[in-house]
């Protein structure tokens, strides 16, 4: 499959999420999440000669689309390790962080990597092709327990157990390799008129375990609250109620449980002061141009 940064990814809400960065032409950037260049692209854009971005992909896929720009610095990482790659570029304080948590187009599209039960492939959902376990490694050696409580918690699957059981029984017979597999092997557990949406849950649920996706954005977004300096921006964009409520709550209270600390005086300790309550959605003609953009979310917060 022939990939180039036009097809790899359509940027989502590009203007609004690098507007609600504010960049300062000398300032350090970063956006966490790569994917086709096209955030990175508009960031670089608006630097003058003594600006840098630094840009972060795992997919080696990405690497692809690296700009020739000695403004610009690529970094081969999960986003997790933002605080370790700062520290090693010497880096102490950035000016904003972008992310765009969406899996981009081109892996729903790549009929290879499993991430869509559109085509018959490997259950691999791997971002980075290079290490970690595979979904179907995960379906086949995982207990009854565990996949379901993987289907309830990330996939907000109400029959998680029902599932769980299911591919149990199947594996017996043989092993779940591809897509089909597990296809087959819960084709009957949905409702004919929610199977799409439910079996789109399933799948989120597998692709979040095997990239530990929640326990990187903490990570994350722990790191962006030590290197952003007072007055930094952070930008998000969020395709789902679980990793949105996590940037809620740690803009909003420094901590992925929202839990509000109060100083001696009962003044409220917060690392960072939303530009808006209300979140930024795509407008109806983003959303009828990119249909993967009806569900994005954006948040901007200033550190404070």
């Amino acid at each position: 499959m022939i990939t180039t940064a036009e097809t790899y990814h359509v940027p989502v809400l590009l203007k609004e999420s690098v507007d609600g960065l504010d960049i300062k032409p000398d300032g350090i950037y970063v956006d966490v999440t790569f994917g086709g260049g096209g955030h990175s692209r508009e960031i670089l854009s608006r630097l003058g000669k003594n600006g840098h971005l630094y840009s972060f992909d795992q997919d080696e896929d990405a690497e692809r689309n690296i700009l020739n720009d000695n403004r610009f610095t690529f970094v081969r990482s999960n986003f997790r390790y933002l605080r370790n790659w700062m520290h090693y570029y010497h880096v102490e304080q950035i000016d904003g962080l972008l992310a765009d948590l969406g899996v981009s187009s081109h892996h729903f599209d790549d009929e290879t990597r499993g991430f869509s039960f559109r085509f018959d492939a490997p259950l691999d959902m791997r971002m980075n092709k290079r290490s970690g376990t595979t979904a179907a490694e995960i379906l086949n050696n995982y207990n009854e327990d565990q996949l379901a409580d993987i289907f309830y918690i990330y996939g907000e699957l109400k029959n998680a157990r029902r599932i769980a059981s299911a591919i149990v029984k199947a594996r017996l017979e043989k092993a779940i390799e591809t897509t089909a597999d597990l296809m087959q092997a819960t084709e009957s557990l949905f409702q004919h008129e929610r199977e799409k949406k439910e079996t789109a849950k399933l799948f989120q649920a597998l692709r979040i375990e095997v990239n530990h996706e929640m326990d990187a954005l903490k990570e994350m977004l722990y790191g962006a609250q030590e290197v952003l300096r007072e007055g930094g921006r952070l930008s998000v964009i969020t395709y789902h109620s679980l990793e949105d409520r996590i940037v809620k709550n740690i803009m909003k209270a420094g901590n992925a449980e929202g839990k509000i600390r109060q100083d001696f005086f009962g003044r409220i300790e917060a690392p960072f002061q939303q530009i808006s309550n209300k979140v930024i959605i795509p407008d109806e003609e983003e959303q009828q141009r990119n249909p993967r953009s009806r569900s994005a979310k954006l948040r901007i917060a200033e550190k404070n």
